[in-house]
């Protein structure tokens, strides 16, 4: 049989398991390393633990805390944040993987955050950021038999309490009283927000796992859109390949389906582009405008006949342009997909959970469905969570949910020093090759509320910042968020924004210009007919808070506690004038409780006719308005916020009430 014959064979035989060929089944060529570890601490003996996990949940699963959600246990459990963890487990390794196998790699998929891998007490890698993923290639350390791996972990909170370079100058963490936050590439969200607890985490948060192979292996590829028409679509595959050794590999492009010719290279580098051309061509739509349809490409890397490497993706056609102009009105901010300007519906999203390896696959399966039913068409993932899951991801592609991904940066200044720069373009560029090329990605922004935050909430003044501090902040800010962010988006062919918003809602002039988070109804304690004289070009934040369902707070609370002005349950409420807020609204609006319950249930009342005074403004003022996404979809954990979907996952009413609105209302 001639070698091209026995690849395609061996091609379509890999297409179909979507899977790459191997060498033989005498063995796994990964070795997953989820599962039991053991952890402690000097003060705490050994006990078992769970990969994927945090410290706080493996310390309860072992008894050794209770339910962290429950009662007052907040307060209670501050000290975890303080310690430093070592996880340790052995694993096997047979002769055959390593006598047949050229590499191994150890893989950790989220390390949270600051922590030293130990393998057969050599250290092999010291990790300092959670939104990378961390490689090393560790066959001379392995052993035939045990094998054993450590992670020793080191408290976020005193990694930088007296080393963090930047002398006696406090930087603005308002969330974190500790101000450590800003000098870790860790989830801000975990050190305290305006809805969330304070658990500083820390832990394996995803897989980890060790796999053989080849030297060669493709890194990752991605589809440019280079042409798109009726006709035809033009699509440059840049394909990127580990190959250490120049050896000198073909490399082919492959489209599922029928009428399509393979396109075949040679190469013996590690960077390529491949055009592709697909006649007919579906577009990819998102949800209310048309399909979303998705094109299979394959890529095969193959060496002397045998197949090295082979992954495949769904592609989806589709064009998408932020225009963000001056216009007869003032400065533009709308999206044109498919060269349609299109009116965004949806909300900001932030983690279901502060533990994030406790949120499954049907949460996400459940939660991103509600997104799509509700006639939504876009979904911001807030910058003080974290780059979610692929899950996420795939199934915005699958049900139209564009995506505004902010880079994970908020309400604070960051460090400018080379190796925090560094590091955060390597967290970039790994985020922009692992999910630009999704057709549900829209936008990458620079930062939440920074710029505003800078110009215009007094910082210089509280923090006394000398001409010289507020110079050097101001410089390293534009270094971030100017220069290095966007160049990183620019290689990847992304779409930046700097920041959000771009225009701050404190003069009505700025209602004409850019995006806007509008807090009048709220922080500026407005009524909420404020909505409807206030509606900027793009609203991107407002909301109304509301409590949790009873039900809900009952599986955290004792029903003690479940009392109108209870402290324990007031401790849930991180808003500074939430429950002060709430109560004017009600007053406003003729809303009266006499208990607990109907409380909650004012709440939830007060807060859909926020949620349908903000939204009919805001349909009704297009084209001047042109998206709204409303603060916010979702919660991660059981406490008052301003979500449409409580903890939970039981829907408030003003989930309905924006149901109604959007479905009702053109794409």
């Amino acid at each position: 049989m001639h070698w091209r014959t026995s690849f395609f064979l061996l091609l379509a035989a890999a297409w179909i398991s979507c899977t790459p060929p191997t060498k033989g089944d005498a063995y796994e060529p990964v070795i997953s390393l989820n599962g039991a570890w053991t952890v402690e601490s000097d003060t705490i003996p050994p006990f078992q633990a769970e990969v994927p996990g945090t410290i706080h949940t493996d310390l309860q699963n072992a008894g050794k805390i209770g339910e962290p959600f429950a009662d007052d246990n907040e307060q209670e459990l501050q000290w975890i944040e303080e310690l430093n963890f070592i996880y340790s487990r052995s694993f096997e390794v047979s002769q055959l993987q390593l006598d047949h196998e050229e590499e191994a790699r150890l893989i950790f998929d989220g390390l949270d955050t600051y922590a030293d891998v130990y393998l057969n007490d050599s250290l092999i890698l010291s990790a300092d950021n959670m939104f990378r993923s961390w490689e090393v290639s560790v066959k001379p350390l392995l052993k035939v038999g045990e094998n054993t791996l450590k992670v020793k972990f080191f408290s976020p909170v005193t990694k930088h309490r007296d080393a963090n370079g930047y002398g006696d100058l406090t930087f603005p963490a308002d969330n974190d009283p500790t101000k450590t936050a800003p000098f870790v590439r860790k989830a801000a969200y975990h050190f305290g927000w305006d809805w969330g607890p304070r658990f500083v985490t820390c832990g394996m948060y995803r897989d980890v796992r060790l796999e053989f192979g080849d030297r060669v292996r493709i890194r990752r590829f991605r589809g440019d859109i280079k042409e798109l028409s009726d006709s035809i679509a033009k699509v440059d595959v840049h394909v990127e390949i580990e190959n250490p050794e120049g050896r000198e590999l073909r490399v082919q492009v492959h489209k599922r389906g029928t009428n399509y010719m393979p396109v075949e290279v040679t190469t013996t580098g590690t960077q390529l582009t491949v055009p592709i051309e697909i006649f007919e061509p579906q577009r990819w739509w998102p949800n209310g405008s048309g399909e979303q349809h998705r094109y299979e490409i394959g890529v095969a890397v193959w060496e002397e006949g045998q197949t090295l490497d082979f992954k495949t993706y769904p592609i989806g056609l589709r064009t998408i342009e932020l225009v963000h102009a001056p216009d007869s009105i003032g400065t533009s901010y709308y999206f044109k997909v498919n060269g349609e300007p299109l009116f965004m519906k949806g909300a900001n999203y932030i983690p279901q959970d502060v533990f994030l390896p406790r949120v499954k696959p049907e949460q996400y399966d459940t939660l991103l469905q509600r997104v799509h039913d509700a006639g939504m068409n876009m979904l911001r993932v807030w910058g003080g969570g974290v780059y979610e899951d692929d899950r996420f991801y795939e199934l915005c592609d699958s049900l139209g949910i564009l995506v505004w991904q902010d880079f994970m940066f908020a309400g604070t200044v960051y460090p400018w020093d080379e190796a925090f720069l560094t590091n955060v373009e390597a967290e970039a560029d790994e985020q922009l090759a692992r999910l630009n090329w999704r057709p549900c990605i829209a936008l990458w922004c620079g930062n939440n509320e920074i710029d505003v935050a800078w110009h215009n909430w007094g910082w210089q003044q509280k923090y006394s910042y000398s001409h010289e501090d507020s110079a050097k902040m101001r410089q390293g800010y534009l270094e971030l968020f100017e220069h290095r962010l966007p160049q990183r988006v620019a290689t990847h062919n992304g779409r930046y924004i700097s920041t959000s918003p771009t225009s701050n809602w404190g003069t009505p002039e700025n209602f004409n210009h850019g995006s806007m988070h509008y807090w009048g109804v709220w922080h500026g304690r407005e009524p909420i007919s404020s909505f409807e004289d206030n509606v900027g070009r793009f609203m991107v934040e407002y909301g109304m808070q509301s409590y949790p369902h009873l039900e809900t707070l009952r599986d955290y609370l004792d029903s003690s506690f479940l009392v109108l002005g209870d402290s324990t349950l007031m401790a849930r409420q991180k808003s500074y004038i939430g429950n002060s807020e709430i109560e004017r609204h009600l007053n406003d609006l003729g809303l009266y409780y006499d208990d607990l319950e109907s409380y909650i249930r004012a709440t939830h009342e007060a807060q859909s006719v926020a949620l349908q005074t903000a939204i009919s403004a805001h349909l009704e003022a297009q084209p001047h308005c042109m998206g709204t996404l409303f603060w916010q979809l979702n919660d991660c954990w059981p406490g008052p916020s301003w979500s449409v979907i409580d903890y939970e996952g039981r829907k408030k009413p003003a989930y309905d009430q924006v149901k109604r609105l959007f479905r009702t209302s053109a794409p």
